[in-house]
């Protein structure tokens, strides 16, 4: 079993059974601003649990961003889509500030 870990990175994504997805991305939850997880490949990929989200290291200005992290595993061929929107959840009416659309292959 092909245990390594892979990094989200350049689109669309390759990735193999049995390996760790991990995605990190820059989060700010004190300004009202969440990552959702829109879409999450159900059909090739299994969460490992909720995202962490980590402040910046001690030091920094209350109130700074730091960074959210989900985990996946990889459970089997084909392909799906990873959808996410980085936005206010209250505000279902206004386009997302960022998000990540890519496409999953898993051989």
């Amino acid at each position: 079993m092909n245990t390594q870990e892979k990094q989200l990175g350049s689109c669309p994504l390759q990735l193999h059974t049995g390996q760790t997805l991990t995605i990190s991305l820059p989060s700010n939850p004190t300004t009202g601003y969440r990552w959702a997880v829109v879409d999450a490949a159900p059909s090739v990929l299994r969460s490992l649990g909720p995202e962490v989200y980590s402040p910046k290291q001690s030091g920094e200005v209350v109130g700074s961003g730091g960074e959210s992290t989900w985990r996946y595993r990889v459970l089997q061929a084909g392909s799906g889509r990873l959808l996410m929107h980085y936005q206010q959840p209250w505000q279902t009416d206004v386009a997302p500030a960022q998000s990540i659309d890519c496409q999953l292959v898993v051989q």
